[in-house]
C-alpha cells in the first residue's frame, strides 16, 4: 500500500481503532525483532515497514490531540 493511500486511511479512523492498530503493529515489530535476532526472517524489509507505519499512526494520534488542545485554548 502507497504511503498516501494508508495516510488517507489512517486519517479517516477513529482514535479508538488507531490505538488498537499500534497495539497490533507493536506486537509485530516485537515478532519481527524476534524472528531476526533468531535468524528465520527473510523478509527484513517489514520491520522497517512496521516501523514507519507506528510513527505514522502515532503523529496522526499525536496531531489530533494538539488541535484538541489548541480548540480548547481557543474557546478559553
Amino acid at each position: 500500500m502507497k504511503s498516501a493511500d494508508y495516510l488517507k486511511q489512517v486519517r479517516g479512523k477513529p482514535a479508538e481503532q488507531l490505538n488498537d492498530e499500534l497495539a497490533a503493529l507493536q506486537k509485530e515489530q516485537f515478532n519481527l525483532r524476534l524472528q531476526h535476532v533468531t535468524g528465520q526472517q527473510n523478509k527484513t524489509h517489514l520491520a522497517g515497514d512496521v516501523k514507519k507505519r507506528i510513527a505514522r499512526i502515532k503523529t496522526e494520534l499525536r496531531n489530533r490531540a494538539q488541535g484538541a488542545l489548541l480548540q480548547q485554548q481557543a474557546k478559553s
